[in-house]
This record gives C-alpha cells, structure tokens and sequence, in this order.
C-alpha cells in the first residue's frame, strides 16, 4: 500500500561517528558522544579542543574534499536506502541542499595556502553549485535543483520546502541533503569567542540542553541524505507539515519576547491539521544555551499539552550547523524505526519534560524546533508511518 502524504522513504548519513547511516544509529542508541579530542585548535593551534568532525573517507571521485565527498556519500546511501524500502524514482527528481558557509577547507586554501592561479577545474570545486551538478549527473535527474540556507535551521526549512514542492506538483521526488564539514579551528575559535562553543570539556558534562550547569555546545559536522516523496511504499515516518518565522530582532539573540518561536509553533501544528494536545515530543533545538534553552522551554510549557517531553541529541552527536535539524530529524525516522527514542542521560537537575536516556516512543507526535542564529524560527512535525 502506498503511502499518500510526503514521507522519508530513504536515509543516508556521514557524523562523527563515521560514514554511514549505521554508524549514526549506533552512535546514538548507545549514548556515545561523536566528538573526540582534535589538535591544533586555539588562537595559537597549541590546544586540543572536543570537536565531532567527519573522519576522513570516501569516494576520491567524488570530489577533492570531505565536504564534497560526504555529501555525495549522504546521498547515494540514501536513495539506496529508498529503494531497498520499495521507492522507485518519478519523472522529475528535484534536489535541494542545505548548506551555509559551504566547502571551508577548500576556501581556506583557495585564499590562504595556495597560489590563487589554480586551474579551472579546481576553482570550480568551489562552487556550491559543481557537487549538485555532478551529484544530479550521477543519478539522471532533470527536476530542480538549489541550494538553501538559514542557518542552522536550514534542514527543516529544507524539508519544508521539499514538501511545498511535492504538494505543488514540482516534482514527484525531492533529495534533501545537507551538509556542514566547517569544524575547523577557525570556524571553532569563532563559535567559542561568541560564548557559545565549548571545546575544554568533555561533551555531556558542557552541553546539557534543559538542565543545570549547561554551558553551550560542542560543535559537530554532518552530511545527511533524505528522499522524500508523496508515494512512500514504506516511509520511516511522515511529515505533516511545518512553519518558518523570522524574529527581526538581532543577529545572534532571541527575540525575549517569543512572539515569533510561539506563532511558529502553533503555524506548524495548523500547517500540518494537527492539534497541539497530539504533540507527544519536541525534538527540540536544544544547544545547551541559556537563551535558546530557555525559549524553547517557555513555549513548549505554555503550548504543550503536561504529558509532552522533550529531548535534544546536540550532547551525543554535536551542533552541526547547517546540517543541525536534518540529524536531528533523522535520529526521530529512525527512532520510529526501530522503536527507541535516542535521548541522551541526564547528567544534573532537569526540566520536568526532559526525557532521560534511550526511551521507548509512547504514540503521538513529534514536533521538531530548530532555532537559527540571527532569528530564524522552524517547526516541522512528523508522525509515525501509518
């Protein structure tokens, strides 16, 4: 029987724990932090700082860099993955990939260590647009193809776009891909001046989303693959809908008031035909930070019905940007999957709704928030198959 809403029907994924949507799984099931100890990090590169960067791997004919290489990889797995569950592509197969700051090593080399006079061939692989392109050749698909970027809610605008496409009748499948392989020292030391990156402690004890003594988070990178359709044979889970606000309000603080985080919340659940008592979870932004915490709390306990809880991976598999909600999402399908809701354990007094440790999903729905630095709102909800 095929499935008629807009459902995941395939998978794939390339974190700090490996290449792979199995690494990913296990990683996150077992309660394992992703980061590790990496060198060469500080104002002078003489400190070892907790980072979840993408190990080396591969196809080298993928591209000349991890970015390139795990988004192909991301991707590839997951229409593998499809069709394994039964998908077969339609006529016009559309991509979109999430992305904000793009291929970092190769632009830090572009403009830093190498002679500026590369060859064409090499200065193409700059562009956000060569690895859609060679990825749309691979496969054969015609439908369309972009790039989308709202920080680090950019896979759930991702994914609601990709819907907004199937029910428009753009397209009859969409890939959703999003990556972000920017850990580097660079990009770190940045993220720890503005006071939100932690790097000196180990990643359960520095990020603790709804509990005491949270610091912030520790940073990760990710590529992740989605194929999305209105002709799901055996979807992972459905997505309902979703909502996107702005708060206008400053470019890395949340609007105090939350005007727009609660009118997003609600838009979704409307967007979807759903109710707010029929949220079970809110797979929550959750980075550990004061503020973001904070919001998402206030809103989730003025809107949400007394039995929802909530949880956030970013302790186990880190902060990963661009690629921040479509883990996130991935870890709810594959949860559904398989019967096990990866909450990391609670490591100090909680909020009443935090989940603690691997929980076996009650029915109902889940709501996943991603926050955006600079104001962006994002809200999509997912339902089990049916």
């Amino acid at each position: 029987m095929i499935d008629q809403h807009c459902g995941i029907n395939g998978i794939g994924a390339v974190t700090g724990y490996g290449w792979g949507r199995e690494s990913l799984w296990n990683g996150l099931a077992t309660g394992q932090v992703a980061a590790h100890l990496a060198e060469g990090h500080g104002p002078d590169r003489d400190q070892a700082a907790w980072v979840a960067t993408v190990p080396d791997g591969g196809d080298e004919l993928d591209g000349p860099s991890r970015f390139a290489r795990a988004m192909r990889a991301a991707g590839r797995e997951a229409i593998l993955d499809a069709e394994r569950r039964g998908w077969e592509p339609g006529r016009r197969v559309g991509l979109l990939h999430a992305a904000v700051l793009g291929d970092v090593e190769l632009w830090r080399d572009f403009y830093g260590t190498r002679d500026a006079d590369v060859s064409v061939r090499d200065y193409l692989a700059l562009m956000p647009s060569t690895p859609v392109s060679t990825f749309m050749q691979e496969f054969g698909f015609h439908g369309p193809a972009m790039n989308i970027s709202t920080t680090c809610a950019s896979g759930n605008a991702g994914l609601i776009t990709a819907k907004a496409w199937l029910d428009a009748g753009v397209v009859d499948d969409v890939i959703l891909l999003a990556s972000d392989l920017s850990s580097t020292p660079e990009t770190v030391l940045h993220f720890n001046r503005l006071g939100v990156a932690v790097t000196d402690t180990e990643p359960l004890q520095a990020c603790r989303p709804f509990q005491e003594g949270s610091r912030g988070f520790i940073m990760g990178e990710a590529s992740i693959g989605m194929v999305l359709s209105n002709r799901s044979p055996n979807p992972y889970l459905r997505v309902l809908g979703g909502a996107m606000s702005h708060d206008a309000h400053h470019v890395t603080s949340v609007d105090p008031g939350l005007a727009e985080l609660r009118r997003c919340f609600s838009e979704a659940l409307s967007n979807a035909g759903a109710e707010l008592s029929q949220v079970r979870y809110l797979n929550a932004h959750g980075p550990g930070t004061q503020q973001c915490d904070r919001a998402e709390a206030a809103v989730a306990d003025e809107l949400l019905a007394p039995e929802a809880e909530l949880y956030s991976v970013k302790p186990l598999v880190g902060h990963c940007m661009a690629a921040a909600s479509a883990v996130e999402i991935t870890a709810t399908a594959l949860g559904y999957d398989r019967g096990l809701i990866p909450a990391p354990p609670q490591v100090a007094p909680a909020h009443p709704r935090l989940l603690n440790g691997p929980t076996t999903p009650a029915d109902g729905l889940t709501l996943k928030s991603s926050l955006g630095m600079g104001g962006h709102n994002s809200a999509v909800v997912l339902a089990p198959p049916a």
